[in-house]
């Protein structure tokens, strides 16, 4: 199983390469639905998080700094509306998009009033190149109401629900502060399922509290569950969060990146065919990145990756039964 993506560059290319990929890519699948590339511009409409307000808990995710993930043009300090008519023109001129999909990226955000939620996402709806939202969010903050909202949106537009689980282990699930278990997550995708609406999950290999084979369990899970879109990447410890203080005090090994080629490898053989993968892994900023250091570009990490699976003959769901 060989799958072509025209729709990833070598850094700092301006014109498409064809490049022969072993596993089930969004650029190409968003290509496919669309006729043209389709790239994800980030917003921030300035949510929180039931884990760090007080609501479950204090303090948010061990692993968490925003600015270990989004754009610096992402900021709650501007509308929706203008991160994305400031993001969008960039993205054309960089990488020759057509169509867009607004990210709401940082914290939770369906955590609102579903009255304030509706108006923030009809706003990124509303400008002409957008075709669609993906939501990140938790599986404790959506219920009925919000479910129906973007069941309502989804019948005209492309709607991907990103619920972060990271880990489908209570152990790991309460060291990182989650405060919600795993059952949380399945509930809120037997609400979610069926109704239109793309769902999507992210998980984090790499806990100190799970085994390599934990971590290639959950590539089974998932795909025994109502699961289209995935987020897969290494653990990485950045400044400012609780774990980089667990780390400075005890640390605990991380992956290196062949390592982490060959787990990428061996997860995929083992998760189905159907689910479309959205991420492989995480590249925090230098400037506050602590480990693992591989200094490797996405570019390289990509190509390695389809190196390392065409010699071993490797392929997405090549050992699912």
């Amino acid at each position: 199983m060989l799958i072509t993506d025209n729709s990833v560059k070598a850094a700092g290319a301006a014109d498409s390469k064809i490049v022969t990929r072993h596993y089930n890519a969004f650029g190409q699948h968003m290509k496919d639905l669309y006729h043209t590339q389709v790239y994800k511009v980030n917003v921030d409409a300035g949510f929180t998080c039931p884990n760090r307000d007080g609501t479950v808990a204090t303090g948010g995710c061990i692993y968490c700094n925003n600015d270990s993930f989004r754009p610096v043009a992402c900021t709650s300090a501007h509308s929706v509306r203008k991160q994305i008519e400031k993001g969008i023109p960039y993205l054309k001129t960089r990488y020759g998009a057509g169509k867009f999909i607004v990210y709401f990226q940082p914290y939770t955000n369906t955590y609102a009033k579903v009255e304030t939620l509706e108006k923030l996402y009809l706003e990124a709806l509303d400008h002409p190149d957008v075709v669609g939202l993906a939501i990140g969010t938790r599986p404790d903050c959506v219920d009925e109401e919000k479910i129906a909202l973007l069941e309502g949106l989804a019948k005209d537009n492309f709607i991907l629900v990103e619920y972060g689980l990271q880990s489908i282990y209570d152990k790991t699930l309460n060291f990182i502060n989650r405060g919600h278990p795993y059952e949380c997550f399945q509930k809120a995708l037997a609400m979610t399922a069926g109704r239109g609406i793309r769902i999507g999950a992210h998980l984090i290999l790499g806990f100190p509290t799970e085994t390599r084979d934990e971590m290639l369990s959950m590539a089974g899970e998932m795909s025994g569950l109502p699961v289209e879109f995935l987020k897969v990447h290494q653990l990485q410890v950045v400044k400012g969060t609780a774990l980089a203080d667990i780390y400075a005090a005890n640390p605990f090994p991380m992956f290196g990146y062949q390592e982490w080629i060959e787990m990428l490898a061996d997860f995929l053989e083992l998760l189905s065919p159907d689910i479309v993968l959205q991420r492989l892994f995480a590249a925090a900023p230098d400037s506050i990145l602590i480990a693992p250091v591989w200094n490797k570009t996405r570019s390289e990490l990509l190509r390695d990756l389809d190196d390392y699976m065409d010699r071993r003959g490797s392929y997405q769901g090549r050992l699912r039964i």
